[in-house]
This record gives structure tokens, C-alpha cells and sequence, in this order.
């Protein structure tokens, strides 16, 4: 097969091709030149910015045999050697299928022998992160110490996964997602050294699509290629990518404003029917809402707008919608992304948020038309009878709630109030209650299982796992567990899944326990609050203890009956 991806054949092979990373390429090019680099380094950040082309380049640049350069010559047979793969003493390692100590200890077997062709033995491991836990303790040492003549590049996505220990040995680079503008400009010079014809909004719709990344921006535009021949358009570039073009979605945004629920409805189903991507649908639609909002408050600032094309229509839709309304319109939507990702019927949850949005009252800005305040005696006389109507209910409703709460009753946990989902009550006293009964042995015990708890319970029901994983156990008893949550809408939500969480957390420590949720910032409150009780109690009967008489009358009445007053 003689043909290549485009993103491999147009991989940077030297610093100054490395787009949107100016301020690690121009540091490491200084050490390379001033001799100063070190011994190991960390490449984190997205997929597809620069991480292990800059890596293999660093190795070029400092094997060089006009070193020391700013940038490899690319010429002499170090620099031909590396990128080809065939010096054997610049080694390129995936993380992800050497993840056992056996293969670290490989690595560290083999650091000690001197380069055999080049100055400086390279490793440059990818996806870091994916090694285990004892592996990295294997290769603790030796990334602390090794010899002078070798140098570490360790590339991950997911830097939070690696041990601080291996982190604090390294110099770290955070590579940043490239702009969109970086994007188009690096994917022009291309297209016009391979002399393929590609439109500006076609580009700009690629930049967009691969949000970031220059690999999934090339891919991108390798599919377009080969789906429209010598000649790339928008829609070429939509039809690849499963997006829609901004004259749709200007269209369903001005319907829903307008209330037209018929035709709004009537454009996402043609949408859904041309193959497009739900979920690319509803992001899109929110970016562009977003860039909607900021022309309205800062049209100067074009530079800033991620999806949205400034043109007429954009302007006209722009004077016409209310900024509360893209406000709510944006919500509505981020709610229903959430929701898609667990149904098999995306289309659904998006006919609801259309529904919901092409119904709500839009206040019109600006709008010089006079508004209609007349209203017939008859309507207002509708009106005042069903006020009436339920503000008895409303009276009765309270009466039998009063006369609910002065009857004792066994507590069910549905009874816990919720105002929303966004409004939790915490149960202070089922807390306190917990905190009186608590034990160290079982909080461990909790805490020793978790770990496998939240994986068990993700393989169960995901959405239930969401609520949770975010969380921590805080407090146990024999038959209660407290939970202090990091989001306090996340106790809301967890309320949904209970039955669930308390059943797989059951299996995985052995007996039933109640989960009570509380808020993380109230728990510390909690806690504080408890703690200085119980010194306070310790201190007094201590005191009391070192009197006579109150030990006298402790003799006669006992702890029960005794009250101590100062």
C-alpha cells in the first residue's frame, strides 16, 4: 500500500512545525541550545497536539551531529535514522500493551549500556499513565538517576493517573488544544503543497470538528478528500463529519423563538432522516447559541465565536432573540446532551427540550410593536374563580400535612424531603445519630471495599455510578454509612438511584448499610461541630471526676439521674 494518511506524511519533523505550542517548543529548543536539558520529561494534554512528534523531534535535535541546534537537520544520518525508526537507540514504547513490572525492568536492565550509535539513548514512552502501579515504583529510580546518557519522554492524556512520586521527577509540558485559527492555517499550507482545492468555510467547519487536535483535523480532511475527489466543500466536510450547516441551525433556532413547534419539529426530523448525528447536533446547536450570546454583548469580538459564521442571517437572528432566552435555550439543551448519552432514542430527548423551549414566554428586547394588554371581563373572571379554586386546595393541603406531622409515623426514606434537584436538605440528625454509633473498624472496612464498589457498580447502572463516583465514605455504623458528596446536586440525584447503589454496596462489603448523602462542605461543618461536643463532654466529666462531692453524688443517685449545674 503505497498511500499514507495525510496526518502521517505531514508530521512535524521539526520544532517550528509543532502547531500551537510555541511556549514548550521555544523552551526546550533554549535547553537543547544552551546544553542545559534534563533528564526526564512529562508531555501531557489532549489527543493529537504534538505530544510524541515533539518527543521524537527533541530526540533528533539533541542526537544531531550539528548539535548543539535549535532544530534538527533532518539530513545527517542521526537525524534520518531516528525518524525512520531504525537507530535502535532512540526506543518508542506504548504504555498500554507494556504495563507490567517485567517490562520496566527491561527498560532498567538495559539503561546502563552506553548508545551505540547516537550520543543520548532516548525512551519515549506513550500513554504513560496506562503502566501500573508497581511498574512505577520499578522505574522510580531509575527516572531519578539514570545515566548521563539517557534521556526519558514520558506522553500521557491522563496525567492525574501517574503517581506524584513519578511527576516531581520529571520536567513537566502541558501541551494546550490548538485554536481553531492555528488549525486552518496549518491545514491551507498542506492542501497547498498536495494542490487540493478546499473551500475557507470548509476548513473552518474541519477546525471546529476536530476541536483542538491537528491529528483528528487532518483525518478529518482525509475523509472529506476521498469522499468528494480534487474539490472539497462544506458540505462535503458536513457529510463526513455528521454535522449540519449554520443555515440550519439558524433555522431551528429562529423557529423554536418563534414558537413554531410544527416546523421546528419538522427540521430535526429531516436532520435525523439525513443520517446526521444527534449528539453532534445538539453540540453544535449549543455552541452556536453561545456564540449567538457573545456577538449580541460583543459584536467587535469575532475572533471569539467558536461555530457561529458571521453573515446576515446571523446579524438578523442576533437583533431578534432575547439573551434570557438563549440563556434558558442553552440550558435546556446541556441538560438534554446529558440525557442522550444514556437512551437509545436520542431524538426523543431532543423533540422534549424543542417542545419545552418553542413553549416558553420569550420577553421581546427592543421590540417597538405595542404590546396588547386588553383582556375581557369573562377571562378575568375565569381567572379569579380558579385562583380561588386553588387556594383551597392549597388550605386543605396544609391541614392534612399538619395533621400528618402530629401523628407519629415510621420513617420511610421517600419521606425525605427535596425541593429539586438542585435543592437537597441535609438530615442532620440521622447524621448525628450515626456519628454517636460510629466505629473505626467499619468505616475501614467501607473504605477497603470501595474502590471495588464503584466498579462493580459502574458495570451495573453507569448512571447510578455518576452519582457516586465523585464522593467519598465519611462516617459508618453497624447499619449506616455517611457520604460526603462533592456537588450538592449530585446528593439530589443519588436519592434517584438508592435502592441500587445500597444493593451493590451490599455484595461488596458483606451487609446492608443505609447510605445518608451529605454535601462535603457541610460535613466538615458537621464534623467540627461534633468533635468539639465530645471534647467539651470529655473536659466536664474530667472535671467532675476530680470532685468530691459530685463523686458522692454519683454514689447515691448514679449517672442517670445526675445533672451537673455550674
Amino acid at each position: 500500500m503505497s498511500y499514507q494518511a495525510l496526518y502521517r506524511v505531514w508530521r512535524p519533523k521539526n520544532f517550528t512545525d509543532v502547531v500551537g505550542q510555541s511556549h514548550i517548543t521555544r523552551t526546550l529548543q533554549n535547553a537543547i541550545e544552551q546544553e542545559k536539558f534534563s533528564h526526564a520529561y512529562l508531555f501531557s494534554g489532549p489527543r493529537g497536539t504534538g505530544k510524541t512528534s515533539a518527543a521524537k523531534i527533541f530526540a533528533k535535535t539533541i542526537n544531531c551531529e550539528k548539535a548543539p541546534v535549535r532544530e534538527p537537520c533532518n539530513e545527517c544520518a542521526a537525524c534520518r535514522g531516528i525518524q525512520d525508526g531504525s537507530i535502535s537507540d532512540v526506543i518508542e514504547m506504548d504504555a498500554a500493551s507494556h504495563t507490567s513490572v517485567e517490562d520496566i525492568r527491561e527498560i532498567r536492565d538495559k539503561v546502563k549500556y552506553a548508545s551505540s550509535v547516537v550520543p543520548y539513548k532516548v525512551y519515549i514512552i506513550d500513554e504513560v499513565h496506562m503502566i501500573s502501579v508497581n511498574a512505577f515504583n520499578a522505574l522510580l529510580k531509575t527516572l531519578e538517576e539514570p545515566p548521563k546518557h539517557v534521556v526519558f519522554i514520558l506522553a500521557t492524556t491522563e496525567p492525574h493517573k501517574i503517581p506524584l512520586t513519578i511527576i516531581s521527577r520529571c520536567q513537566r509540558f502541558d501541551f494546550k488544544p490548538i485554536t481553531s485559527q492555528a488549525i486552518v492555517e496549518r491545514m491551507r499550507i498542506i492542501m497547498d503543497q498536495e494542490e487540493i482545492a478546499v473551500s475557507s468555510d470548509a476548513l473552518e467547519t474541519v477546525a471546529l470538528a476536530a476541536e483542538g487536535g491537528m491529528r483528528d483535523a487532518l483525518s478529518i480532511l482525509d475523509q472529506a478528500i476521498s469522499y468528494s475527489g480534487k474539490s472539497v466543500t462544506l458540505p462535503d466536510v458536513l457529510a463526513v463529519t455528521g454535522g449540519v450547516s449554520q443555515q440550519v441551525l439558524t433555522d431551528i433556532v429562529q423557529k423554536m423563538y418563534e414558537k413554531d413547534v410544527q416546523e421546528a419539529l419538522k427540521l430535526l426530523d429531516d436532520i435525523i432522516q439525513n443520517g446526521k448525528d444527534p449528539g453532534r447536533f445538539v453540540f453544535d446547536l449549543i455552541y452556536f447559541l453561545r456564540d449567538l450570546m457573545l456577538y449580541q454583548s460583543a459584536p467587535s469580538l469575532e475572533g471569539i465565536l467558536e461555530r457561529a459564521i458571521i453573515d446576515d442571517r446571523f446579524k438578523e437572528l442576533a437583533e431578534l432573540v432575547t439573551g434570557n432566552w438563549i440563556q434558558d435555550a442553552i440550558m435546556e439543551l446541556n441538560q438534554c446532551q446529558q440525557e442522550i448519552k444514556w437512551s437509545n432514542s436520542p431524538k426523543v430527548f431532543i423533540e422534549i427540550a424543542i417542545l419545552s423551549l418553542s413553549t416558553t414566554d420569550t420577553k421581546q428586547v427592543g421590540n417597538t410593536e405595542p404590546v396588547n394588554t386588553a383582556v375581557n371581563d369573562e377571562a378575568l373572571q375565569k381567572l379569579a374563580g380558579k385562583v380561588d379554586l386553588l387556594e383551597k386546595e392549597l388550605q386543605k393541603w396544609k391541614s392534612q400535612a399538619s395533621a400528618t406531622n402530629a401523628s407519629p409515623q415510621k420513617e420511610t426514606r421517600r419521606a425525605q424531603p427535596r425541593a429539586s434537584k438542585n435543592s437537597y436538605k441535609t438530615p442532620y440528625e440521622k447524621i448525628r445519630h450515626v456519628l454517636q454509633a460510629a466505629e473505626k473498624a467499619s468505616l475501614k472496612q467501607v473504605q477497603s471495599q470501595w474502590g471495588s464498589f464503584l466498579g462493580s457498580l459502574k458495570t451495573t447502572n453507569a448512571p447510578a455510578h455518576a452519582t457516586i463516583q465523585d464522593s467519598k465514605p465519611a462516617a459508618a455504623s453497624d447499619s449506616a454509612l455517611v457520604v460526603a458528596f462533592k456537588y450538592e446536586i449530585h446528593c439530589s440525584l443519588f436519592l434517584d438511584n438508592r435502592e441500587t447503589v445500597e444493593s451493590v454496596l451490599a455484595k461488596s462489603i458483606g451487609k446492608e448499610l443505609t447510605i445518608i448523602p451529605i454535601p462535603e462542605n457541610n460535613w466538615q461543618e458537621l464534623r467540627n461541630e461534633y468533635i468539639n461536643k465530645q471534647e467539651a463532654t470529655t473536659n466536664q466529666q474530667e472535671e467532675a471526676a476530680a470532685d468530691p462531692l459530685i463523686e458522692e453524688a454519683r454514689k447515691l443517685v448514679g449517672d442517670d439521674l445526675l445533672e451537673i449545674h455550674d
